[in-house]
């Protein structure tokens, strides 16, 4: 007899990485275009839980309109004897997993940036209640993860009362990152590595060192170290650092061996601390991009919640895309927010003095961690839009990214048309585009992730043609 009898869809690991396009979807939870969205683990005592019980505050799934965006928090409380409060990032990243096993249910992020998907297929099979998800994740926990032995989950769709527990989230979410500060990659020697989104990314494996997070955002190097004690055969495991190979870039030769085996020999080599060159791969889980300007020869940071286009034009989506999928792309590294306040933080790629914009948002939350003397010099939307808007704002602040720059002399700006060779840095490509048209030949043809490298970048100042 199936576990999943009173289920009225499939479930199983064959529906991991199911994509839910918008004109497949019944309904949506959660997403870039609707603030308030969590998903939360606490430990309890046995007393304060009925095992079992499914509770939903607010409209549920066969009450809302067809093609329709929700709110959504969902919050797992759990009791048992080897149960400590340490576990609950851990216990809370497997949400994910176990939703995605249900046919018909797209489950994407993390924490605050949570997105759900219902196709209307399933919808139509009878699963119309968010009842179905709560019993599905019940036996998948207990049956998973024995030593929950007591567990009751609530959804809140609500648009008003999810505002609350919302706000208690972010505070809980952010008292665990700061528990998990101070610990120095090099006074450890096992690293771990997680697998949880290679249904998305094949060739993804994420490494969590103390100084690096997951790039969802959602597992410190502590929560990996319990995970691997609790769920020894499970997606997160140890991995043995061997020796260091490169300690700016960040190279390690048991990263490097765990890399190939876990991704059947794809990659090879990675660098934790770099953009370029070999930089860490991404799965599409990860809450901000830190991209490449060549015009600056800078680099650009935006999250996923950020809704306009980015300073160089391209949104989140572009850039996202431009790095998921377990890809190696140099100048695109999907991170996590709570990277950016590590010190190794794009350490070989010149750290914080190589960073020139951010959304306002972002700057907010780490401008703690951001070198005070560099601060007031990163420009966000505020004071950029555009790449000359941006470079003016660099100059103006004497952002040390200028001193990189390769100046035209002064004499070019007078004369018709003048030439001047840039050299460009070593490992950098000149551009890296998602997509990059050609016309030749009657042909259109399109490049896609087109990496275009040189030695030499030629400048042309061209003065216009004088009337009369």
């Amino acid at each position: 007899m199936s576990m999943f009898e009173d289920i009225p869809v499939e479930v199983g690991v064959i529906y991991e990485g199911e994509r839910i396009r918008r004109k497949e979807m019944q309904v949506e939870f959660g997403g870039p275009n609707i603030e308030h969205k969590f998903e939360l683990v606490r430990v309890k005592s046995p007393d304060e839980i009925e095992d079992g019980k499914i509770t939903i505050i607010g409209p549920d799934i066969k009450d809302m309109p067809e093609g329709s965006s929700h709110p959504l928090g969902i919050l797992v409380e759990v009791a048992g004897a080897q149960l400590e409060s340490e576990l609950e990032g851990v216990i809370e990243r497997r949400i994910h997993e176990y939703c995605n096993f249900i046919e018909g249910i797209m489950h994407l992020n993390q924490r605050y940036d949570i997105w759900l998907r219902l196709s209307k297929k399933s919808y139509q099979k009878g699963l119309n209640s968010l009842v179905y998800i709560g019993k599905v994740l019940h036996k998948l926990f207990k049956s998973e993860l024995p030593i929950i032995e007591k567990i009751q989950i609530t959804f809140i769709t609500d648009t008003e009362r999810v505002k609350e527990p919302w706000k208690e989230a972010l505070e809980i979410y952010e008292a665990r990152d700061a528990r998990a500060r101070g610990l120095k990659d090099e006074e450890v020697d096992t690293f771990y590595g997680c697998t949880l989104c290679q249904s998305f990314a094949p060739t993804h494996v994420c490494i969590i060192t103390p100084q690096r997070y997951s790039n969802c955002g959602a597992i410190s190097w502590f929560d990996g170290r319990a995970s691997a004690r609790i769920d020894p055969k499970g997606p997160v495991f140890a991995i043995e650092k061997g020796e260091l190979l490169d300690p700016v870039k960040g190279e390690y030769s048991g990263v490097n061996e765990m890399a190939k085996q876990k991704t059947l020999g794809e990659v090879t080599r990675v660098w934790l601390y770099s953009a370029f060159g070999h930089p860490h791969t991404s799965c599409g889980c990860f809450e901000g991009v830190a991209f490449y300007i060549p015009e600056v020869d800078g680099f650009g940071v935006v999250h996923r919640g950020y809704r306009e286009p980015t300073v160089n034009g391209l949104p989140f989506s572009t850039l996202a895309d431009s790095t998921a999928g377990g890809r190696q792309i140099d100048g695109f590294h999907g991170i996590s927010i709570e990277y950016m306040r590590s010190p190794k933080f794009l350490q070989a790629d010149g750290g914080w003095n190589r960073v020139v914009w951010m959304p306002f948002e972002v700057k907010e939350r780490v401008k703690d961690f951001i070198p005070k003397e560099i601060v007031d010099k990163i420009a966000t939307e505020k004071e950029a839009n555009t790449i000359e808007e941006l470079k003016k704002f660099l100059q103006e602040k004497g952002h040390p990214i200028v001193e990189r720059w390769k100046t035209l002399p002064a004499e070019a700006k007078a004369i018709a048309v003048e030439e001047e060779a840039v050299e460009m840095p070593a490992e950098a490509p000149v551009a890296t585009l998602p997509t990059l048209p050609i016309t030749a030949g009657g042909f259109k043809i399109i490049l896609k992730d087109a990496k275009i490298y040189a030695k030499k970048v030629i400048i042309r100042i061209e003065k216009p043609e004088k009337k009369g």
